[in-house]
């Protein structure tokens, strides 16, 4: 079952599962997203080409963009990591998988 079939099964009995299934999902798409920035930077991407870099504001900036394109590609399905994420806070907070 995929993240977007997650967030359209029924709603549980209660608010507060309701919500802390939201929060947990938000937390695992977080984590994808950290972990995916992290690759991001390691393969180079926002590094200045040569002699044209932008200075020390680009260099500044360029963890903002890391992150910024790490949370689009969470959000178009990214790895499936926070899949898996979600399903293991899931079970470790007792909810049981859903």
């Amino acid at each position: 079952m995929t993240l977007d079939a997650l967030s359209s099964l029924p709603a549980p009995a209660s608010a507060r599962a309701t919500a802390d299934t939201a929060a947990l999902l938000s937390v695992a798409r977080e984590l994808e997203a950290s972990f995916l920035s992290e690759m991001l930077k390691h393969a180079g991407l926002g590094e200045a080409p040569g002699a044209f870099g932008g200075g020390a504001g680009e260099a500044q900036f360029a963890s903002l963009l890391r992150a910024e394109h790490a949370r689009a590609l969470v959000a178009r399905g990214g790895l499936g990591l926070s899949e898996s994420l979600f399903r293991a806070l899931v079970a470790r907070s007792g909810g049981g998988a859903p």
